[in-house]
């Protein structure tokens, strides 16, 4: 199922799951290796936003497949029929689904919440398709989700109970790592990768986990990171805005008036902290007396770093994305930008459905940086190919996915913010950990 492309290297064709937008995608294709054969994805808007560029010449293929609909209502065996395909000739199955029952910010419901089962689904395609590769990403917090969830004032720090097994960090990844090794033994090997978009050239900070597959005992190594301290330069939120430009009829879900009575107060790079204590009591009620998770209020945005991780509904007071200079909300195709889709890249449905496509998308960069390894990966030559003399084929790395670049503002300007010391003349904070391995436990 590979064809040629203009500088005679082979061409993989990729089945995609849970699409969204299809920002993983087009990094794929951006690498020139790749072309997506068939996407399935669950929301109509986004369905919708598929077939619109697909039939504007703007993705690889023209007939691309799009299957709308709940995957577990569409067999894996359907879908490869109708690519005319058998079990073992896919090049690369690639699956994003749904991350809000692992991400740190939420409430952690995990496979309690049925949109976590649908990992699992992910095991029923690769079961059928048997694809020579397979790319898996979602957000780094479902490394260290439960199984069950237990609420903080019951666990035992707290004077509860001790944690079942079930409720230890990391019991969803050690269970689906079983699950793999019980379905398909040492068919598959597993490489797991702790990134950030910032890391490779994105405007944006933003941690993901990619877990890469193959089926030839091939280790796979993710691009080091490019960018950082001592090396180029991180790109800035000001380097994603000047390639949008000033739209008059931009798409916008903006700020509330009272929400801007207080975002006009607060300067390029700063957040709440920069009010005064009445009007942070004021403006933020509960959440001023919460001891974590207060950095998006009030939010106003700096040019020159890179931009915090885009999220849904960038014009709420606790996850607020403030232009730098204007007293509003990123538009979409500002947020578009940051997350690196193409500038002819359109989106249908609401103005919250468009927010939602771009907030819930991958950057196109690590779609990139991934779809350059495992192209690699496909380039081997089998017959001559080295197999991995690895003891375990689930492997862990780290590569320094913590990206430490907040803004805080002191005595009248914006500072790199560090350790919370006088940070006159801070730089960005140099990483303790670059990288770092780990095999598995029980896998």
């Amino acid at each position: 199922m590979n064809q040629s492309n203009g500088a005679g290297l082979r061409k993989y064709g990729v089945v995609s799951l849970f699409s969204g937008a299809m920002g993983f995608d087009l990094g794929l294709e951006a690498t020139g290796r790749f072309e997506t054969l068939a996407a399935l994805e669950f929301d109509k808007a986004c369905c919708d936003t598929i077939r619109l560029n697909r039939d504007k010449g703007r993705t690889a293929r023209r007939d691309m497949r799009v299957h709308e609909g709940d995957i577990t209502r569409i067999p894996a065996v359907s879908v490869m029929a109708d690519l005319g395909m058998a079990t073992g000739e896919l090049d690369l199955l690639c699956a994003g689904p749904p991350c809000q029952s692992f991400s740190t910010t939420g409430r952690r419901r995990t496979v309690e919440d049925p949109r976590g089962t649908l990992l699992w689904q992910v095991i029923e395609y690769i079961d059928v398709f048997r694809p020579k590769t397979f790319v898996i990403e979602n957000v780094r917090g479902l490394l260290s989700a439960a199984l069950k969830h237990r609420p903080i004032a019951a666990r035992p720090e707290k004077g509860g109970l001790p944690l079942d097994p079930d409720e230890m960090p990391g019991s969803v990844m050690r269970k689906f790592l079983e699950d793999l090794r019980r379905r398909f033994g040492e068919v598959y090997r597993m490489d797991v990768f702790e990134v950030n978009a910032a890391n490779y050239g994105a405007p944006q900070i933003r941690e993901r986990a990619i877990f890469i597959g193959n089926r030839m005992d091939a280790v796979i190594d993710f691009p080091e990171p490019t960018h950082g301290p001592n090396q180029l330069p991180y790109a800035t939120l000001g380097d994603a805005l000047r390639r949008v430009g000033h739209e008059l009829n931009s798409v916008i879900m903006d700020f509330s008036p009272r929400k801007k009575s207080y975002l006009s107060m607060i300067p390029p790079g700063g957040n709440w902290r920069c009010l005064p204590l009445a009007l942070q009591m004021e403006s933020m009620g509960k959440a001023f007396h919460a001891k974590g998770g207060r950095s998006g209020w009030w939010r106003r945005l700096s040019a020159d770093l890179p931009c915090p991780t885009i999220v849904t509904m960038p014009n709420h007071a606790s996850t607020a994305l403030t232009h730098p200079t204007e007293v509003r909300a990123l538009t979409v195709a500002e947020c578009a930008a940051v997350q690196e889709f193409p500038p002819e890249w359109q989106f249908r449905g609401t103005p919250q459905d468009q927010y939602r496509q771009v907030g819930n998308a991958v950057p196109v960069r690590l779609g990139i940086a991934a779809g350059n390894a495992i192209a690699s990966c496909l380039d081997r030559d089998p017959a001559i190919a080295q197999p991995s003399t690895e003891t375990s084929s689930y492997r862990l790395v780290y590569l320094r996915s913590h990206v430490r670049t907040r803004q805080w503002f002191k005595g009248g300007a914006s500072k790199v913010w560090t350790d919370g010391a006088d940070n006159g003349a801070a730089e960005y904070a140099a990483p303790r950990t670059h990288r770092r391995e780990k095999v598995f436990a029980g896998a």
